[in-house]
């Protein structure tokens, strides 16, 4: 072959489609907690959108009224700062549990492992365990295999549809959604965004699966870099388990300088990104513990003791145990400190936040004017958002100069979620004022709730002194 077939064969070898994986489903404690996780997660995200509070949906981001209503808390895009600072939160989290406990957020807790656990159920549930899978998909197309595949993909995008559906039901109400959905009278964005999300859970958890985790997945790139030697890792045992080899129960395998791993492949067969634990920590591991269920299952045949493979730390695995991990290091008390911090910020400012906010604009075309009986006055419009879920009525008062009043209405009420905007006309005598700019408070508070109170500072002009 001439040097030039080569680097042309060489340069097919790159775009080789990978093999499909079949991950077999195993039994065991940490298998248990998965379906756990899975149940909980998939439960809070399908059943929140129909939770109610006060009659409304508990859970809802109404983006048209520039509303997010959470349980009784109603955020506008005055609050952007609450948003940030939940965002600081996960991210310091997730770096804090990454540097801990390694990448147990990938085997339990992330959207693409959970749903694609939920897709290879329903595809185990239609064609069977992993041998019948291999078995089927090798076969030829008949009306067996015609019936199997239509049944799962039908599943797959009622399934996927169901999702795309609870998704928007948490930026429109869920059950107006629903008679919309069945009438075919949603909106064009609606429509779109329902078969958008669907579209992209069938196609990442039914056909992506593991290609997300490997290539699309920015973690796992960069995951490593929280690593250190007292992070929790799934590894496998090499002094315990090599060499590795066949052998029958009960036999004295050691005489043949056998190690405990009987070379079962198990461990392979039920990894969901097809990677061997043997060959050491790779990134491709999602930290799933499903080849630890398997192979404490085979241990537990042969009469061998668990934990050739396990969860351990790079510490505990080179001394043989003898050392233990270190929680607190300079890098978890780092992170755990920024994270404690963040987070009382988030709740203090949360647990004072008042769902009230008075913006003060003062007319500019006229600096101030003289009434006949001689006082100043200066014209201002007040407008007031009221940021609760309940109707208010307000009193508003003003003060900052002796003898200031108020030309205009200082009793009003406002709807939940409603802004009023007040025209004012504010009096002050001027032996009063002292000096050309003076600062006045305008101050608003609800007459039912004495604590929900605000205030805003504006500048009182009148002559030069």
């Amino acid at each position: 072959m001439s040097s030039s077939d080569g680097k042309k064969e060489n340069y097919r070898d790159l775009y080789v489609s990978p093999d499909k994986i079949y991950p077999r489903q195993i039994n065991g404690f940490f298998a248990r907690l998965r379906i756990l996780t899975v149940f909980l997660l998939l439960g809070c995200y399908y059943i929140t959108p129909w939770l109610t509070w006060n009659g409304n949906q508990a859970v809802l981001f109404d983006l048209p009224a520039r509303q997010f209503h959470y349980f009784g808390v109603t955020l506008w895009p005055q609050d952007f700062i609450y948003l940030t600072l939940l965002l600081i939160i996960c991210a310091v989290g997730l770096f804090l549990f990454t540097t801990i406990a390694g990448r147990l957020w990938c085997g339990y807790a992330c959207p693409q492992t959970v749903w694609t656990e939920t897709f290879l159920w329903i595809e185990e549930l239609v064609e069977g365990n992993r041998n019948k899978r291999i078995k089927l998909d090798k076969g030829p197309w008949n009306a067996n295999k015609i019936f199997r595949k239509s049944t799962k993909h039908t599943l797959w995008i009622s399934y996927a549809l169901f999702t795309g559906y609870t998704f928007v039901g948490y930026f429109s109400p869920i059950k107006e959604l629903g008679v919309d959905l069945i009438n075919f009278q949603l909106g064009p964005w609606e429509w779109f965004w329902v078969l958008f999300y669907s579209l992209a859970t069938y196609g990442n958890a039914g056909w992506l699966r593991e290609q997300v985790c490997l290539h699309m997945c920015p973690y796992a790139r960069f995951q490593s870099s929280m690593f250190d030697k007292d992070t929790l890792i799934i590894s496998y045992d090499q002094q315990r388990g090599e060499n590795r080899g066949k052998r029958k129960k009960n036999s004295d395998y050691q005489l043949k300088g056998l190690g405990d791993c009987i070379d079962c492949n198990q461990c392979v067969h039920v990894c969901p990104t097809g990677i061997d634990i043997r060959d050491g920590l790779q990134y491709e591991c999602i930290a799933c513990a499903a080849c630890i269920d398997v192979c404490d299952n085979v241990m537990d045949k042969m009469g061998y003791d668990k934990g050739l493979i396990k969860y351990t730390t790079e510490v505990e695995e080179k001394s043989n145990g003898k050392q233990q991990t270190k929680l607190f290091r300079p890098r978890t008390v780092y992170y755990l400190s920024i994270f404690t911090l963040v987070v009382g910020s988030f709740f203090y400012l949360l647990s004072n936040r008042v769902p009230l906010d008075i913006n003060v604009l003062r007319d500019r075309n006229n600096l101030y004017t003289e009434t006949f009986s001689g006082d100043v006055s200066n014209i201002y419009t007040l407008k007031v958002l009221n940021m609760s879920q309940a109707k208010q009525n307000y009193q508003l008062s003003v003060k900052g100069i002796e003898a200031i009043q108020i030309q205009g209405e200082t009793n009003f009420s406002i709807e939940s979620g409603e802004v009023l905007t007040l025209p004012l006309r504010i009096t002050a005598p001027p032996e009063y004022l002292q000096s050309r700019s003076n600062d006045i408070i305008f101050s608003i508070s609800s007459k039912q709730r004495p604590e929900l109170t605000a205030s805003a500072t504006a500048k009182f002009l009148g002559p030069k002194k």
